[in-house]
């Protein structure tokens, strides 16, 4: 999982050469950053990728570079979850609710699959 403050400090001391581009999973770019970083152009782009990175949100940086669905889990996390305390009668009542919202089509594979795993953690 990337972290923004690495990418971050990493930008800063080595955008010219594009290593941040190769730490943020963009290969390619990062490439080209080093094959044209004789030409000072790419340590300018990194300064302003630098700034966009400054300002950009946690959940934008994990939603662009973690893949990490922001909505999914904000719409996962409205639905009811069984704390560790409750009996495993009332977990197995509450994963046939959540699996009945999937089959419904109330709830997506995936935010069934993150609660299901997030209740059975739980248990």
């Amino acid at each position: 999982m990337r972290n923004r403050t690495a990418a971050l400090l990493i930008c800063f001391f080595g955008g010219g050469f594009g290593i941040h581009k190769f730490y943020l999973g963009m290969n390619v770019q990062g490439i080209l950053y080093l094959f044209f970083s004789w030409t000072l152009i790419p340590g300018i782009i990194s300064f302003f990728e630098f700034l966009g990175l400054c300002f950009m949100s946690d959940r934008e940086f994990d939603a662009r570079f973690n893949y990490i669905i922001p909505e999914i889990l904000d719409r996962a996390s409205s639905y009811p979850v069984v704390p560790p305390s409750r009996s495993t009668k009332d977990a197995t009542s509450t994963l046939y609710e959540l699996k009945k919202l999937y089959e419904d089509g109330i709830i997506t594979a995936e935010e069934y699959e993150i609660k299901r795993r997030k209740m059975l953690d739980d248990i």
